[in-house]
Order: C-alpha cells, then structure tokens, then sequence
C-alpha cells in the first residue's frame, strides 16, 4: 500500500549544508577528521555553536563519537542509518516533527575503503574492510553491488535496444557540470570518444560509468521551519520524502527493469507532494552507475522506458554541453557522484540545498524555488526527497 499521507509536510526545513570539497586520492586524513569539518562549517554558517544541537544523524563515525569530538553536551535523539543519504534527512526529519529533538546535525563522510576503490588498501588505516573485492577467488561469487549493476545495464541495452552511448552523456553532462564546482574531484572535460575508449570494467559499463571513490565529507542543519526561519539563511522545506523497496529486492532476485525500488518511491512521493516534474527547477538524479540515472528518468516520469538516453539528446544544450530539460532545468548541476564524487547521496541534497538558498555560486540556477532528488538505485537504497524553498 502507498499512502498519501504526509503529517510533516513542510514544517521541517535544513537550515543550512556545508561541505569540505572531495578529493579521489588518499588524503592522509581520518573519516572523523572530514565529518567534523564540515559540522564545524555548517554550525558556523548557521550560527549556532554545539551547544544548539540536540540531535545527531549520520553515517560513520557513530553518532557518539561525533558528539563526543564536537563537544555536544546532551542529545534527545541520534541514529546511524545506512546510506544513500535520503535515509539520514528522513530520519533527521521525522525526529524534529515528532518532537524527539529539535535541531539535528546531519552528517555524511565519504571515505575511500576497499569497497569501493583497492587502491585504498595502500594505506594501512584503511585495509580494516575487504568488503566487495571478491577475495574468494578470480571472479564474483554474486552479482551484488557493481556486478549488479553492469548485469541490468546490460539487460536495460538488450530489452530496448538502445547504444552505450546513452549511458556516455551522462558521464559528460557530470563532468561538464563539475567543471562549475570547485568542491568536485573530478573537473577536466571529457568526450564522447574519451568515454568510449575509457578502461572497462565489466561490460558494459566503463571506467566514466561508475561513481568516483573519495575523500571528504557534508554536513547539514535540520530543525524545524519555525526556527530556521531566525537564521541567517533561507530554509528549505522538507516537502515529501519516501523510501520504496519491493519484496524481490536484491540484484539477482528482482523481476525485471519494470518494477523496482525506484518505482515505489516514484509512486510514493507524487502522492505525498503537491508538485512534480513539471514544476522543478533543477533536477538531481543518482548517478552511483549511469544506468541508474537512466531509470529515474523514465521512472520519474520524463520519458517511457528505454527512452532516456533520447530525452536527454532531445534536451541537450550543445553551447554548454550539457543536459538542460526544456532549456532551462539542470541535471545534477554539481557533478553528482561521477565527477563530483561518491558521496552516496549526501552531495545531491547539499546542492539541491544550495541551488534553492541562492548559495550555489556560478552554478545558480535563476529563480529556484522548488528541487527533487532521487537518490539510490533499483533494489533496497531507493528513494527520494521533493524540496523547496520557504
């Protein structure tokens, strides 16, 4: 069942979002180190000190170590949720309507680990997790996680019959885009023929198709829209949120490209919100794999199914490179997590954050009031966040 209701709408706001920039490289820095940079920042920003902070979200390090290096005195609430980054402001936002606190620092730290990149096991403090690198034998054992999604990339070319370059531009449009933001690892140009004859992976998705492994973290103010309206900056509202999943919900076992995670909480967002598509500003699709943002293009609504990759050589502006949907709305104007960075989400809704305060510098979208994220991919990480400005 997908209910309509939504209690919080609007009476929730981030205050503020700060972030410390990313780099693809070891930095010879702690994950606490970067969390608490970007804490420190968006405080400061919002002028407020630890003392303010009641509650406390994030990913890792643990609520209690945050508190505990930021000198937070006491908190009513705190949660470790799993990412994408969705799940933290969810649940940092549903603690503030409730009562259970009132103003929650929201954390994220991106961090380079053998998951996701082995060149990190070149640093001694970072070899603790092996998680991912198949070290059972010569190939994977499962078709989880990236092998998962190079599986359903293939079967998204196979069923609709459509080329690998769908996939390239939305490398290009994040590289472009990035070129913008001077918190974005990755900032050269590339070509449609830089993409084509990058490193593979695993057919069919090369090395432009997968997010990229990094250093650094963000951080946000969640309180309630009453108290983010005395501080310094514009509060953006917490208009809708959902987290959909279906039963058959692991790479190998669900049915099919038709009917997934993202399709839950399509369905689950525009009954709780009184806007969509039509009516954004500026857009931010997940881009952990590119057949990921192909799907929530067709999923959202822009287009049907196999037909992404023309809605966004139909929407593409050829002067700036780049997609700009009917002329005028961006597409993960920072980068997303292809240039920008692997922030899991958490980059995504400080832009879209940013873009609706006026604060997103040369990357500004004129006039945005009203923002959607879809964040996470087809099986148990999908979800989503519509926004907007107060």
């Amino acid at each position: 069942m997908i209910s309509a209701r939504n209690p919080m709408k609007d009476k929730v706001a981030i205050a503020g979002a700060a972030t410390t920039g990313f780099t693809p490289h070891n930095s010879g820095r702690s994950q606490a180190s970067f969390v608490a940079e970007a804490s420190i920042r968006v405080l400061h920003e919002c002028g407020l000190t630890a003392a303010d902070v009641d509650g406390i979200c994030g990913s890792t390090p643990s609520a209690a170590s945050v508190q505990k290096m930021l000198g937070i005195p006491d908190v009513t609430w705190f949660a470790n949720p799993s990412i994408p980054f969705v799940n933290h402001l969810a649940a940092a936002a549903s603690a503030v309507h409730s009562g259970l606190c009132e103003t929650v620092l929201v954390y994220h730290g991106a961090y380079r680990l053998p998951w996701n990149t082995a060149s990190s096991l070149r640093d001694p403090f970072r070899r603790r997790s092996t998680m991912g690198l198949g070290l059972g034998g010569p190939g994977p054992e499962t078709i989880a996680g990236a092998v998962g999604y190079t599986a359903w990339a293939s079967r998204y070319m196979h069923e609709h019959g459509v080329p690998k370059e769908h996939f390239g531009l939305v490398a290009i449009n994040d590289r472009t885009n990035a070129a913008q933001n001077p918190a974005a690892a990755m900032r050269e140009p590339i070509t449609m023929d830089d993409y084509l004859t990058a490193r593979m992976i695993r057919w069919p998705l090369c090395l432009f198709d997968m997010d990229v492994p990094v250093d650094g973290a963000d951080a946000f103010v969640v309180t309630t829209a009453e108290r983010a309206r005395d501080l310094p900056h514009p509060p953006v509202l917490v208009h809708a949120a959902a987290l959909g999943m279906i039963d058959l919900n692991e790479e190998d076992q669900t049915p099919g490209l038709g009917r997934h995670g993202q399709h839950v909480t399509v369905e689950a967002l525009k009954a709780k919100s009184d806007f969509w598509i039509d009516d954004i500003d500026v857009y931010f699709p997940y881009d952990g794999f590119t057949i990921i943002t192909l799907n929530w293009f067709e999923n959202a609504g822009f287009c049907g199914p196999g037909e992404a990759g023309a809605f966004i050589e139909e929407h593409w502006d050829a002067a700036s490179n780049r997609i700009l949907i009917n002329g005028r709305i961006p597409v993960n104007p920072h980068g997303g997590s292809l240039s920008e960075g692997a922030t899991q989400g958490s980059g995504h809704v400080r832009e879209a954050v940013h873009q609706l305060q006026g604060l997103a510098g040369s990357r500004q979208v004129p006039h945005a009031r009203r923002a959607l994220v879809t964040a996470g991919g087809f099986f148990f990480n999908a979800q989503g966040v519509t926004l907007r400005r107060d």
